[in-house]
């Protein structure tokens, strides 16, 4: 699509009737039904450098949210190339980003440190392993990240500790409240927020603090969300406390997308929108600009069998394109020699490039087979994904020192990085410290100072001694 910008009299050109719709829409609660590849990132850009230029509309009164960096960054650049540098008044980012700004301001009414400590996904199943133990839960029957995906799913759900014992009907779910409980104080004990604590905590203090609430509905006079679909209930509350005063919330998603369900995503938001805003206008974006009119046909067909879903038709002015393939394989052996096949026909009829051609895969254990294959005949490729660089153990052990430095009562990461590199603190010692903490009522951290009391060995005080040193001359 053309990337042209609104002209001076308001109007944006080479937008088709229903996007200049969604740009131009003044005031009031607006659901954008965008289907795949129908331009909606260039709606949002393009509504919110009208809503600049042409409403009045401060840069500074505009919450963006989308759902990862990269689409937060290339929203704000896009913004910026439009109505140029006012836009980096705006607040674009993801829910989580947003929260954490909010956070950093407020969370001391909730009773945490301004300061606080955010575990990764791995640290809020160490810290329930943790909990699992002291409680002297058997982790065989209770493993630590499928207890803290329970957890998670509450929080996602907005069930807290007490709620979820309230509704524990068994054995299971009583034991997993539990550690909940356990859970919950333990991460305030260490001044720490898991990730879903940073939504649930906004929502929280927008609940319980009206002040808090109206402070932020006054600052985002608009706030605009991107993938709608991918919201679970705390983000939908979220949003709908935001735009309760004002109305003026513009929300893009599409129910047909929603592949979020494992994290608690619901698309009943997306299709109760217009419940929670009666005075809703409703644009749908029907054209693609990215596909052929037979692979829409074929897309349009599955998707007709849904359930509760908003109505649409994709279309395209691009003509019908090669008709799809589909190739039965007797094994894995044969789909993977079909596939190399198929590329080499590509680039040896076709001139295509390799670099033009993707290869999608369910699990990652199936890229052997097809690897191999590839090897064979020759021709080059490249695995995309792998060990990302924050989560390499290297780097999650410097964060770890940093944090111990910060803030030591974060028992996690702690406990992670004092015996790395090796000082002769096993987890004999650990376990020592961290029962006789818990009977003194005091934190990981102060129990190490007093690790002769604990009863460790002079080896182990010595390494103890060596880790403490460290974080001191670190401060």
């Amino acid at each position: 699509m053309p990337a042209a910008s609104p002209r001076a009299d308001g109007a944006a050109p080479d937008l088709n009737p229903e996007q200049l719709d969604a740009v131009v829409h003044a005031e009031g609660p607006l659901l954008i039904v965008a289907g795949a590849g129908s331009g909606k990132t260039r709606v949002l850009t393009h509504r919110i450098a009208h809503l600049i230029e042409q409403e009045g509309v401060s840069p500074f009164r505009v919450l963006a949210i989308t759902f990862t960096n990269k689409a937060a960054d290339e929203m704000r650049n896009r913004v910026e190339a439009l109505v140029g540098p006012v836009a980096k008044k705006m607040w674009v980012s993801t829910f989580h980003s947003a929260c954490v700004r909010i956070l950093r301001r407020d969370i001391g009414a909730l009773g945490y440190p301004t300061s606080f400590t955010i575990y990764d996904e791995a640290d809020a199943v160490r810290l329930t392993s943790y909990v699992l133990r002291d409680l002297n839960v058997d982790p065989k029957r209770f493993p630590a990240r499928s207890v803290h995906a329970t957890i998670s799913a509450a929080k996602n759900e907005l069930i807290g500790p007490e709620e979820y014992a309230a509704k524990a009907s068994t054995i299971f779910e009583r034991r997993i409240a539990d550690v909940y409980r356990e859970y919950q104080v333990r991460l305030q004990r260490a001044g720490a927020l898991d990730f879903d604590d940073i939504l649930t905590l906004t929502v929280k203090l927008f609940r319980e603090h009206p002040d808090v609430l109206a402070h932020y509905q006054e600052r985002f006079e608009h706030v605009l969300v991107d993938e709608y679909q991918d919201t679970n209930r705390a983000q939908n509350e979220m949003v709908l406390m935001l735009g309760r005063a004002h109305h003026n919330v513009c929300v893009v998603g599409d129910s047909d997308q929603s592949i979020y369900r494992f994290r608690a995503a619901d698309i009943r938001n997306i299709l109760e929108f217009e419940q929670a805003f009666p005075d809703v206008t409703v644009i749908t974006l029907e054209q693609n600009y990215r596909s052929t009119q037979t692979i829409l046909d074929a897309a349009n067909a599955v998707i007709a069998n849904n359930l509760g879903r908003k109505p649409k038709n994709l279309w395209t002015d691009q003509g019908l394109g090669d008709p799809i393939v589909r190739y039965h394989a007797d094994d894995e052996g044969d789909e993977a020699q079909w596939v190399a096949h198929q590329i080499a026909l590509l680039h040896d009829e076709d001139h295509r490039r390799w670099g033009d051609v993707a290869v999608f895969y369910r699990t990652n254990a199936q890229s052997r087979v097809l690897e191999e294959h590839l090897m064979r005949v020759g021709i080059p490729y490249k695995v995309l994904g792998g060990t990302r660089f924050y989560d390499r153990r290297e780097i999650k052990d410097a964060i770890a020192y940093l944090r111990a430095v910060a803030n030591p009562a974060d028992e996690v990461s702690v406990k992670r990085v004092l015996n790395v590199p090796k000082r002769g603190v096993g987890d004999t010692t650990v376990g020592r410290v961290d029962a006789w903490a818990k009977g003194q009522g005091i934190s990981f951290h102060d129990a190490l100072r007093r690790a002769a009391d604990a009863g460790v060995s002079t080896a182990a005080q010595r390494g103890i001694a060596g880790f403490l040193a460290l974080l001191d001359k670190a401060r």
